[in-house]
């Protein structure tokens, strides 16, 4: 079953560019400035979206001189992926129940 906490981390992930922070952070650890040069969006914007995936628990940061450095947390999206495929194993014990009574 998908419990609050997946739903909020859906929320914050629906966003297309907290999704492409994400899949960007998947792939290497990176500073405000490179997802800036990534993602094309502004400073000011992207410091928002990190700050909610940050308190969402999906980013962890890392100060390294006049940089923050931002890193995924993948064990998250493991927890969320999970919550998919127990709710996906529930619909098919489900379909396969209701075929049966359906169908003598």
């Amino acid at each position: 079953m998908v419990t609050s906490v997946g739903t909020d981390l859906m929320r914050v992930l629906a966003d297309p560019l907290r999704l492409k922070i994400v899949t960007l952070l998947a792939r290497e650890t990176l500073c405000t400035t490179h997802l800036v040069e990534e993602t094309g969006a502004k400073q000011t914007n992207l410091s928002n979206h990190l700050r909610v995936l940050r308190e969402a628990g999906v980013v962890d940061t890392e100060p390294c001189g006049r940089f923050t450095y931002y890193r995924l947390r993948p064990e998250v999206l493991e927890t969320m992926a999970g919550q998919f495929t127990d709710l996906a194993a529930t619909a098919r014990a489900t379909a396969d129940q209701n075929r049966k009574r359906a169908c003598p």
